[in-house]
């Protein structure tokens, strides 16, 4: 997918103060949704996010901008660290395809989900500044916020389950025995408590998705809020505890690696300081019911990553390592399989 810069320029300019007619465009490497370029004018950067080229067949729920746009203006402000937004342009006359511009945040994005490169003291300092962010954001209020209408605040699970199960069965192409028993499983067995629960979530919170201020360890902005909505805030949090169960490779964790010399929390460690961060009274319950949000997790990664497969079998995925993610779907599928089924430990 190209962008048309003229028209693009002639959109943008009098809604994006900056923009002039030296406008130009470098595509991000990196993700495997939504493409995105580097724009710049007069000395000025911003990002543009669109959705994919419209050849793709996958259901029009996904790749939803409008929502990471809507999420993103509403958190302007609260202390959840977020690019400023610019512009959203429902218009596909204008480059093919829905987009949003926000501005470009200087920093660092680590990949590699233990970031290398930091000292020790650095890594614990950004670690503790993960948690912190997304306890931030599971305590705001979303009606303050105006996002009731970002989700529906009820039945979370059984729409997770039945969304995801969707998504994964249209888009499958090969057949992954260990998602066909989590999908029958994680239904039936609901922690007995707590499953009521409503927040903002952010959906894909994990390292890659962190841009990092350029010489501390802070975090500048939490990037990524396609799949944001009305959720419990334990699948959120849990979500990013899978990096303590995976391995580097095309789906980046530390799994195996001497956490404490690195300066990373254990798990119990990352869910006692998140439950008190939160304000949270039930650490004790949290933990019992740990591995069947865990399995939530890796069910809807496993989706996910079939998703990008499927991208790979049409030709349209955007990432550079789209095969290698989405040869990963049945590896993640059974993981979340044995930690339900008590073969591995949390």
């Amino acid at each position: 997918m190209e962008l048309d810069l003229g028209r693009l320029q002639a959109w943008l300019a009098p809604r994006v103060e900056g923009v002039g007619t030296d406008l130009s465009a470098e595509r991000i490497s990196g993700g495997q949704s939504n493409p995105s370029w580097l724009l710049g004018s007069g000395g000025r950067r911003w990002v543009l996010r669109a959705k994919p080229a419209p050849t793709a067949e996958l259901p029009p729920s996904a790749h939803a901008v409008e929502r990471e746009y809507a999420v993103q203006s509403a958190l302007e402000g609260t202390g959840v660290p977020v690019p400023r937004m610019r512009a959203l342009c429902e218009d596909e006359a204008v480059v093919g395809v829905v987009f949003y511009v926000m501005d470009h945040v200087d920093g660092r994005i680590f990949r590699e989900g233990w970031a290398p490169g930091l000292e020790v003291s650095e890594r614990r300092e950004l670690f503790e500044g993960m948690v912190e962010v997304i306890s931030r954001l599971h305590t705001l209020d979303v009606v303050a916020l105006g996002l009731t209408g970002h989700g529906r605040p009820g039945d979370y699970f059984s729409r997770l389950f039945s969304r995801w199960t969707r998504m994964y069965q249209a888009t499958q192409t090969v057949e992954i025995p260990a998602m066909d028993r989590l999908i029958e499983w994680l239904p039936a067995n609901l922690p007995a408590h707590g499953t009521d629960e409503v927040t903002i979530v952010h959906g894909d919170y994990r390292l890659e998705n962190l841009i990092v201020e350029p010489d501390t360890p802070r975090i500048a902005a939490v990037l990524d809020w396609e799949l944001s909505t009305i959720g419990h805030p334990l699948v959120d949090i849990a979500y990013t505890a899978l990096s303590w169960h995976l391995s580097d490779g095309g789906v980046r964790g530390f799994a195996g690696r001497d956490l404490a010399a690195l300066g990373i929390p254990t798990e119990t460690e990352l869910v006692t300081t998140y439950c008190s961060l939160a304000g949270r009274t039930d650490t004790e319950q949290v933990l019992t019911d740990w591995p069947f949000y865990l399995g939530c997790n890796f069910f809807r990664l496993a989706a996910i990553l079939q998703g990008i497969a499927k991208r790979v079998q049409q030709g349209i995925a955007a990432g550079p390592n789209a095969a290698e993610m989405g040869a990963m779907a049945g590896p993640v599928a059974q993981i979340g399989w044995d930690l339900v089924a008590g073969a591995r430990a949390t």
